[in-house]
């Protein structure tokens, strides 16, 4: 019989596994080429992943919830001509079999690599995990102690990551301690999980209780983290956005005639970033251990409010090498694709910087959290009218002014006052200094 293979997709270069989410198919059903077979989860994106043949769902091979690696056969598609055979129905196990069959491989497969420390962990580690144990040098015992924030307590990647972020904080003389079957640590937390309190909730009549979705969790463990991992510092300024406000209302018509774009400000303040980040590259920078990266790509991301009420930071690659009109194209297309959950994989990876607007919510100012792992995020607050000084060649006069408030949050760790506060002072000076007569 003639079958064909569904395999777990490549969704983007940094991806190496995905969660099965939903199948919309059962064994025995009928599906037509490009009939969705199951819907998968990478970091915040949800994608349906469609049959590219025809015929009969021979097998399904994990239930919802696991996590399979990129290249892992998921299902098997009976071509199209090609009946299912009673000895065929017969030999069909269930996807619970399956499932059960794939993780005992892999878990015999650990337990031979185990032997030599004499341990029988029952415990089953993705291949993307494994990798990194094997090239970080983590032993079999340091990996049964690091409690995993996945599914049913799977240690992830960002597990690990955490782990030797830590274990390289304690090798340095700080007072962390390494985790040990009495002590494990989670991705949520660079410091022993004792050190992190759990707060006291008591409950009231009427209350009511909801459960976190699964972007709401990855969005607190994310926030979370990036408070136990950068030592924020916020600096702000006001700048005099007037001649943006100004030429806005008299391009925008035309802009979107020319170009078929809605035109906000955001493109406006997005050059400004790329900009200031071209200046200041210790701003367009992470940190891994005490090496600290400098990025070659300007790659700005944009948070986005979706109709869910989550938050997702879609990315403008190379911001610094497009003008205005590419900018507003950039923006506009990624901010629906986020609020109709169209976004790849690939638009939400490899941002170096941040920009969330406050301003939007007709809020002044705000802190931010730093997008981990950039070393950086601008909160834009929203413009108001207000009296200023303005210098004239015949002397000071009060005038109306459009103004709003700049707040960079910033990693202390890397990026001190001085690097922050000219960085932030130089967006303000390339908006202050905006020309009415900028060609759209």
């Amino acid at each position: 019989m003639s079958t064909f293979d569904i395999v777990m997709p490549k969704m983007g270069e940094s991806v190496e596994e995905a969660t099965i989410t939903r199948w919309f198919v059962s064994v025995g059903d009928a599906v037509k080429e490009d009939d969705p077979i199951l819907e998968i989860a990478t970091d915040k994106v949800d994608s349906e992943i469609p049959s590219p043949v025809a015929g009969v769902v021979k097998e399904v091979r994990f239930e919802v919830n696991a996590v399979v690696p990129v290249g892992q056969i998921v299902a098997v598609i009976a071509l199209e001509g090609a009946e299912l055979t009673e000895k065929t129905a017969v030999e069909n196990v269930s996807a619970v079999d399956i499932v059960q069959k794939t993780e005992d491989v892999d878990v015999k497969s650990d337990l031979v690599k185990r032997e030599d420390l004499g341990l029988e962990s029952e415990r089953f580690y993705s291949p993307l995990v494994r990798s990194i144990a094997s090239a970080e040098g983590i032993t079999a015992r340091e990996l049964d102690a690091i409690r995993g924030s996945g599914m049913e307590g799977r240690v992830t990647k960002e597990d690990v990551l955490a782990y030797l972020s830590q274990k390289k904080s304690a090798a340095q003389g700080t007072d962390k301690l390494l985790p040990s079957a009495e002590n494990p640590v989670s991705s949520a937390s660079a410091a022993p999980v004792s050190s992190t309190p759990k707060a006291s909730v008591s409950l009231s009549a009427g209350d009511e209780i909801r459960q976190m979705d699964r972007m709401r969790k990855l969005i607190a463990d994310h926030m979370v983290m990036s408070k136990q991992v950068s030592p924020h510092v916020t600096s702000i300024v006001e700048a005099d956005v007037t001649n943006i406000v100004l030429w806005r209302e008299k391009s925008k018509d035309a802009f979107l005639t020319k170009y078929g774009e809605k035109l906000t400000y955001m493109p406006v303040f997005t050059e400004a970033v790329a900009k200031a980040l071209r200046d200041f590259p210790g701003v367009n920078a992470s940190v891994d251990g005490d090496q600290i990266i400098y990025r070659k790509n300007v790659n700005v991301g944009i948070a986005v409010s979706l109709p869910s009420g989550n938050l997702i930071v879609p990315v403008i690659k190379q911001a610094d090498q497009k003008n205005l009109a590419g900018l507003a194209s950039d923006i506009n297309r990624l901010a629906n694709e986020a609020r109709t959950n169209k976004l790849s994989p690939d638009a939400i990876q490899g941002g170096t910087f941040t920009i969330t607007n406050f301003g939007s919510f007709h809020n002044i100012i705000g802190t931010p959290i730093i997008n981990q792992p950039q070393v950086a995020i601008l909160a834009t607050g929203t413009i108001e009218k207000k009296p200023a000084v303005i210098e004239t060649p015949t002397g000071d006069v009060i005038a109306i002014r459009h103004k709003m408030f700049l707040s960079l949050s910033y990693d202390h760790r890397i990026v001190d006052g001085a690097l922050g506060g000219g960085f932030l002072r130089r967006i303000a000076d390339y908006l202050e200094a905006f020309a009415l007569d900028t060609p759209i």
